[in-house]
């Protein structure tokens, strides 16, 4: 969704970034639900990583304010090259 919006919809990568963030929102709770309803939700290890996302949010947050958006291009761009040649490659 980041590269969409900021190739169709010109926005700039933090921009990207947070509104890529804000749509998971809905999309994770309805999808959370049916899964949930099949009873296909492992309790504990949810918790966990909702527990972890509670703490690493807020510092990511504060970490990507601090990056300048060309570097936050270049590095995400480095990033999907990589998960691209890892997908690749396996």
């Amino acid at each position: 969704m980041i590269p969409l919006l900021a190739v169709f919809v010109r926005f700039t990568q933090r921009h990207a970034h947070a509104t890529s963030l804000a749509a998971i929102i809905p999309i994770a709770a309805v999808g959370a639900i049916g899964f949930a309803l099949r009873d296909d939700v492992g309790v504990l290890i949810a918790v966990t990583m909702g527990a972890g996302a509670l703490v690493g949010a807020p510092l990511g947050a504060a970490a990507l304010a601090r990056v300048s958006d060309r570097s936050l291009t270049i590095a995400f761009t480095v990033l999907q090259i990589a998960v691209g040649l890892q997908m690749l490659l396996s």
